[in-house]
């Protein structure tokens, strides 16, 4: 693949990301020396990382928010789930965007937006690209008593976090956001990556066509590559079952949040995802697609809130 190409698709990205170009190893290994020792000349020649390798891609990334977020403190245990930080970024700016035009194509910025985060994860990483973007708060919650602890040590190394990110344990697995949000309680926003697996077979099937597409290697029993313990990528009935679960219990709480959202990795879940929310009557209901590389994925977003009630809510929580 010609450099050309890599960078056609690295614009798949959206325009304020700031991995949009190509790594910048040199920058990136000054930042991590540790990464130099996994940067090496690819099939094409050109300088690259190993993206089958576990420890590679968190040392990758470790760069990455030190370099281009100013987060020096990241780490986590190396059985929970390495997030590929572009991705990541796309999701917190394409709803950032979504933001903006419920608000006359501004959007608001600072501590008066709150983001909560369904399954924030031992790395925290959602939280920590809003806060140094856009400087919300958010809430991150998880049913991980470990990940939660992890999250939180990571928000105490960094000062950019101070007060910005609260992290609450989720006690009942099957609950969303029961037990997180009371009625009284409001969010602008709330955001998840949701488990994709149905199995733990299917994880495995999956993690070695990812390793085949990234090295052309074939094995048998794979390591993940991005990490993840088996609650970060596997729930009872996969993606669709855990979708249909978020979006009847968002109706459980129509009051509490201006725009619910999460990825939708399958898009043959999409149709299924417009049936519930129609069934649901969600007043509106966004799909915006994302790309990174040569993968595809969706965010769906929707409301409960009448205009009448958009209005009432950027008026007393988004007016400067």
């Amino acid at each position: 693949m010609s450099s050309e190409k890599k960078q056609q698709e690295k614009s798949r990205l959206h325009s304020r990301n700031k991995n949009r170009e190509r790594y910048d190893l040199s920058a990136l290994i000054s930042a991590n020396p540790e990464l130099k020792t996994y940067v090496k000349p690819n099939k094409f020649g050109d300088d690259s990382v190993d993206f089958s390798d576990p420890q590679a891609v968190k040392l990758l990334n470790k760069a990455i928010l030190n370099h281009y977020y100013g987060i020096e403190s990241w780490d986590f245990p190396d059985e929970n789930l390495c997030p590929p930080i572009p991705g990541r970024a796309d999701y917190i700016h394409h709803i950032a965007d979504l933001l903006g035009g419920s608000n006359f194509g501004r959007i608001p910025l600072g501590d008066k937006i709150t983001c909560l985060d369904i399954g924030a994860g031992a790395s925290c990483i959602y939280p920590i690209i809003g806060v140094t973007e856009y400087q919300w708060k958010f809430i991150g919650t998880d049913i991980n008593a470990e990940s939660i602890a992890s999250a939180k040590s990571i928000i105490k190394a960094n000062l950019a976090l101070k007060d910005k990110v609260e992290c609450k344990l989720q006690k009942r697995p099957k609950n969303i956001f029961r037990g997180i949000l009371a009625k009284e309680d409001k969010v602008d926003l709330t955001i998840c990556n949701p488990p994709f697996h149905a199995s733990p077979e299917e994880a495995e099937k999956g993690t070695r066509r990812k390793i085949k597409n990234l090295s052309g290697a074939t094995v048998k029993t794979p390591e993940l590559n991005f990490a993840g313990i088996s609650n970060e990528l596997i729930c009872e009935g996969g993606e669709i079952q855990f979708l249909e679960d978020m979006i009847r219990e968002s109706k459980l709480r129509p009051n509490s949040c201006f725009w619910f959202s999460t990825l939708v990795s399958k898009k043959s879940n999409i149709k299924k995802v417009a049936k519930i929310l129609e069934e649901m009557k969600a007043v509106q209901v966004k799909t915006i697609p994302m790309g990174t590389g040569n993968k595809s994925s969706r965010i769906v977003a929707w409301t409960f809130l009448s205009t009448e009630e958009q209005k009432e809510w950027r008026e007393t929580r988004w007016k400067s």
